[in-house]
């Protein structure tokens, strides 16, 4: 089966577009060629765009083996955050999850809850009341302050905190430049924006480094996700090298609190234009609030419907890339040894074949079977390589909307909520107003 094309001349057409938002390009395209299409990018570069479930399924899962990271993680994301589980492929990667990923199961989470907690509850208390805020820089600061005390508890300081911030978030606005204007490579490069920001990141690198190496020397155990990380042995007993975990902490920094940060702001918006369902949350925090806290957190129901919705409509991983290791075969379409493939996350997850008034939204989707939406809802991707920090990532969103519902009522300021995608799909302009409970 031939899969349809779209010409360089079309991209061309287009390109001022596309580096300010291309999905509206690949949106017009869905619509007009089908659910896969290829891109011609000129010089010979190609990508196979596609928002088939199905296919997406097959690459990471049914036959992931024969499907790896594209270049875009592999190297031009690694050269920033380095060889960690977000980034490294083949034998480093499967070593480094059996070694990771016990620290992310929902026993261990228990022990930072507390941790966790206390943080979310300072952050909120800061928040201005009575007054229009986009919510974005805000829930920035208390994702990455999260992230933060869960790896290495009172041992970094704020101003630590913020600089290493700073250091991801420059970097990462680096790498969008990088990807969305390749023609600029040789300004980036021999205009010295490039080091720029390496040096920022070895900054931030030696910063880890002096943690780690403190925290060696402390005997009294913290219980955070460090001790965790130290205490990891390999099957051949040895311990995780210094490089590789500072390698795993820029990552965890850098995957843990964007993206997270850009769930929560989405879901304010969506929570200040749909009021019913904040109060349908401070009763559910009511009947709970005297239980202990993770129980509180497997109990809730109607937050987690509330946030699977948001990360529905608003994916912050809103693509998945792959590329075949071997020639490869789907329901009549044949891939070469080596074809890009990028998937829309948000196209499927707003496909009228999989959702009803796709564009609505509707919290009740995600009620009864936790899995009944798997085959075509993806917001922490599938597979052996599903995010290992889901479960943290879903823990501290619930216990940030528990404290702002619990506190506040969130009123809308803007009509329509606009989207920046840039690594991760942002907000633009998520302005709300958080009004005291009486």
């Amino acid at each position: 089966m031939d899969i349809p094309k779209v010409s360089f001349f079309d991209f061309l057409v287009r390109a001022p577009e596309i580096v300010k938002n291309p999905l509206p390009f690949h949106h017009d395209n869905f619509e007009k060629k089908g659910d896969t299409f290829w891109l011609h990018l000129g010089f010979g570069k190609r990508v196979i765009f596609s928002r088939n479930p199905e296919l997406l399924q097959y690459t990471l899962q049914k036959n992931h083996k024969n499907f790896t990271k594209t270049d875009i993680q592999t190297k031009e994301v690694a050269k920033y955050i380095g060889k960690g589980l977000l980034t490294a492929e083949g034998a480093l990667w499967k070593t480094q999850r059996k070694l990771i990923q016990p620290s992310f199961h929902k026993k261990h989470l228990a022990r930072l809850l507390e941790i966790m907690q206390q943080t979310i509850r300072k952050e909120i208390a800061e928040l201005p009341i009575g007054e229009k805020i986009d919510v974005t820089p805000p829930f920035g600061k208390l994702a990455f302050e999260v992230v933060a005390k869960a790896l290495f508890s009172g041992a970094v300081n704020q101003e630590e905190i913020h600089r290493l911030q700073e250091v991801v978030e420059a970097s990462q606005r680096m790498l969008v430049r990088e990807l969305r204007q390749p023609y600029l490579g040789w300004w980036f490069k021999y205009g010295g924006l490039l080091e720029k920001h390496f040096r920022m990141v070895r900054e931030a690198r030696q910063l880890i480094r002096r943690l780690i190496l403190e925290r060696k020397k402390v005997v009294e155990p913290k219980g955070d996700l460090l001790d965790m990380l130290l205490a990891a042995r390999y099957e051949d007993g040895a311990a995780m090298g210094e490089e590789q975990m500072i390698d795993e902490i820029m990552i965890l920094f850098t995957a843990g609190h964007e993206t997270t940060a850009n769930a929560l702001s989405f879901t304010c918006q969506l929570l200040a234009k749909h009021p019913e369902y904040q109060e349908k949350i401070y009763e559910e925090i009511r009947t709970l609030e005297n239980r202990d806290l993770m129980e509180q957190l497997m109990q809730q129901q109607i937050i987690k419907n509330v946030l699977e919705e948001s990360m529905r409509l608003y994916p912050p991983a809103y693509f998945i890339d792959r590329m075949n290791f071997e020639q490869d075969e789907f329901a009549g379409m044949h891939f070469e040894k080596g074809t890009s493939l990028l998937f829309s996350v948000m196209e499927i997850h707003r496909h009228k074949r999989y959702w009803g008034a796709p564009e609505d939204f509707r919290p009740e989707r995600f009620e009864g079977a936790p899995n009944k939406h798997s085959g075509y809802y993806y917001p922490f991707g599938a597979g052996p390589r599903m995010c290992i920090g889901n479960n943290f990532a879903m823990f501290e969103m619930q216990m940030v909307i528990t404290e702002l519902i619990k506190h506040f009522k969130i009123l809308p300021e803007e009509e329509a909520i606009e989207i920046l995608p840039l690594i991760t799909l942002k907000p633009k302009n998520a302005e709300v107003q958080f009004e005291k409970r009486s």
